[in-house]
């Protein structure tokens, strides 16, 4: 049965290869040269206006889109697409002056001076009036363009505003929510310290010359700027549907960036894009560069991505072709990494290769950003050589397009659990290290080639086998009773420490850890937690003759929960301190499935023996059927029907991969490939057969 998805556009069923177009800062003599450019780079999308405003509205009401209906007309006439952008990112100079309110307050109640971008308040109603008047303009005039493609909303939605009509929308929403203040009192525990409320004026949101200690204060701020940015964003929609109702809309997200919940925003996007910007080569602590580890959390942050949509192919809409300028050190790629990293999107589901930027800036902030086109200005340069096999690359996968994987595991990782999380004052300060212990655990599947589903807590856990909630340190309602009734129908949890401690209201469950269900399937509950120090470890020593033939001691760091059991199966203890031969892992039978419990933050070595049990006693989907040395990578696309498998190198050095029986044509070059099989530095096959 086929399970494919239509490309992101019916007129371009192509993968889009392109990137950031600014043709606004140069010459008409400069867009001719760029569309041979385009051509020989096998580039055929380009986003435009991205930060044009000033370019398309000069003065208040003026409208000079000359400029831009040549630049649409010569991407159609040379067979190219344009995604194309609503200019709300960077607002011009006039704006500011005339409409002093459209510039952000920050959290000390400063209002900040024109410059930069994102410098806008979301709240505005003379911001929103002059976004959408120009996004209707936009959408009128190229309505039926033929180069129009998609709707590129603004540039990476961030950041939040404190003035007076955000804050008044703060409390709006806080009594939408709750109805009265003795039920935000409550859920706020506003007691604490003698911080309740009495009226609606005297909340204001968590500031450094205010209130940062309410911690349901902290967590619905967060909550209320998704909101009011999804909002915003809603409202850029609407103009463009007025007249464009069926061009796709997308915005650039960045990756598991913290301020803002992407599952909130994902729902109003058709497609989902995203910005990624990995420092390839970066030395490790022995020296020497290791690419391995990156490309994991690079891997784990495009199936976020996939994931968003469940499981419809993505956009990679910012990537670099070499250097990233912003970074401490801008290393250029290495031979081969680029052709890599660029066909890791697209294993993981992207359908589109696209760069920032197209031709480097001759000044400002990113004039030495990375680019197809450096400033010498032709094609005679390795970059773009490296782009353009890309493109030819992308040309031959074309069969690849709209596939997708239906993985059976998944992860969860959840922005609202990591705000709560790492507001809370212990088991240690600030970061608790959430992201990193999600990224490891995935880390274990992604050396087996094993696709992995990243989620939230809200999604169906019903098509899955296996269930990874680390630190689930929030439970909203409904969470535990679903985890329950996925193993009680004979789904595998793998659940960790520092789980199910407080509810949505980041308020701690009573009567033992993990609250509600969660307890009742664990067959465990924590009594306290000791947090380790930097470089202090204990050990986890599994039971002999253990169902999951662990064979240690492991190495266990940063936490260990002291639990107790009621119902489940020790499987390892504790090697060292006081609390030396309580359990440290747990196994219980549930209904028809099992749930296991980490107590503790167990070693690399730890991760991979378990989850390497766990698949294969549960036969578990694999993206190739092979055993993979280390640094190389396999993430599988279907159509249901035809599989292709993605087989990465992410070492410095050749190495091999042995096919075992099978046959399979590589899509790259034709060959037809049996048995072992020889992989270059930083190599990739696209196999199928």
């Amino acid at each position: 049965m086929k399970d494919i998805y239509p490309p992101i556009h019916s007129k371009a069923p192509v993968f889009l290869h392109g990137g950031d177009y600014n043709p606004d800062q140069w010459t008409p003599d400069v867009w001719e040269e760029d569309m041979r450019l385009m051509k020989l780079a096998h580039c055929n999308a380009m986003s435009v206006g991205i930060f044009a405003w000033a370019a398309l509205e000069p003065v208040e009401g003026q409208y000079t889109f000359d400029w831009l209906d040549r630049i649409m007309d010569m991407l159609a006439e040379n067979g190219a697409y344009a995604v194309l952008a609503t200019p709300s990112g960077a607002r011009p100079a006039w704006l500011a002056r005339t409409y002093p309110e459209v510039l952000r307050v920050r959290a000390n109640r400063q209002r900040n001076l024109f410059g930069q971008r994102h410098n806008h308040c979301l709240t505005s109603p003379v911001y929103r009036q002059k976004t959408y008047t120009i996004n209707a303009k936009l959408a009128e005039r190229y309505a039926d363009h033929p180069a129009l493609l998609v709707w590129h909303l603004s540039n990476e939605y961030s950041g939040e505003c404190h003035c007076d009509m955000c804050r008044a929308s703060f409390r709006a929403w806080l009594q939408a929510k709750y109805g009265t203040l003795d039920a935000l009192n409550h859920v706020w525990w506003t007691a604490f310290w003698s911080h309740t409320y009495s009226d609606w004026g005297e909340i204001e949101p968590p500031s450094e010359i205010g209130e940062t200690s309410v911690h349901g204060l902290n967590l619905d701020w967060r909550r209320f700027v998704t909101d009011q940015t999804t909002g915003f964003m809603r409202n850029e929609i609407e103009a463009l549907r007025t007249y464009t109702p069926d061009v796709p809309v997308t915005t650039n997200l960045m990756g598991t960036f913290p301020g803002l919940n992407y599952w909130k925003m994902a729902p109003h996007l058709d497609v989902v894009s995203w910005d990624s910007y990995p420092r390839w080569h970066k030395p490790g602590p022995d020296g020497m560069a290791d690419d391995i580890g990156l490309a994991s959390e690079v891997a784990f942050v495009h199936d976020i991505n996939r994931s968003l949509k469940g499981g419809r192919p993505f956009m990679l809409m910012e990537s670099v072709p070499s250097a990233t300028n912003w970074m401490d050190a801008a290393k250029v790629k290495r031979p081969g990494m680029h052709a890599l990293s660029s066909l890791q999107a697209v294993a993981h589901g992207s359908d589109t290769v696209q760069y920032f930027q197209w031709r480097k800036s001759r000044g400002s902030a990113e004039k030495f950003h990375g680019a197809v086109v450096d400033h010498v200005g032709h094609e005679n340069t390795r970059v773009f050589r490296d782009v353009a096999d890309v493109g030819a690359k992308l040309e031959k996968l074309r069969d690849v397009i709209g596939t997708t994987v239906r993985p059976d595991v998944a992860i969860i990782y959840d922005w609202e659990n990591a705000w709560a999380m790492n507001d809370a004052q212990g088991p240690r300060r600030g970061d608790k290290g959430y992201l990193d212990a999600c990224k490891r655990h995935y880390r274990a599947f992604w050396d087996r080639g094993v696709p992995v589903d990243v989620i939230d807590m809200d999604q169906d856990f019903t098509k899955y086998k296996v269930l990874v909630a680390p630190m689930l340190y929030m439970l909203r309602p409904g969470v535990d009773e679903r985890i329950a009734a996925f193993v009680k129908a004979g789904g595998t949890l793998v659940a960790t420490y520092w789980s199910g401690i407080v509810d949505e209201n980041d308020l701690v469950f009573l009567g033992g850890w993990p609250g509600g269900k969660l307890r009742e399937a664990l067959g465990i509950w924590a009594e306290e937690i000791d947090a380790l120090y930097p470089g202090e470890a204990n050990q986890i020593v599994p039971d002999e003759g253990n169902v999951l033939c662990l064979s240690g001691p492991y190495a266990a760091h940063d936490y260990c929960d002291l639990v107790h059991v009621e119902d489940a199966e020790v499987l390892a203890t504790y090697g060292q301190d006081f609390y030396a031969g309580r359990p440290a892992l747990t196994m219980n039978h549930y209904g028809e499935g099992e749930a296991y419990y980490l107590a503790t933050n167990g070693d690399d070595r730890f991760l991979s023996d378990l989850y390497g049990a766990l698949c294969a006693d549960l036969d578990v989907l694999r993206s190739l059927k092979a055993d993979l040395p280390r640094g190389v990578s396999a993430q599988l696309r279907s159509d249901g029907e035809r599989t292709f498998a993605f087989v990465m190198n992410f070492n410095a050095q050749p190495t091999s991969v042995d096919l075992g029986a099978g046959s399979y044509t590589d899509l790259l070059t034709g060959e037809v490939l049996t048995g072992v099989v020889e992989l270059g530095v930083y190599d990739v096959k696209v196999l199928t057969g």
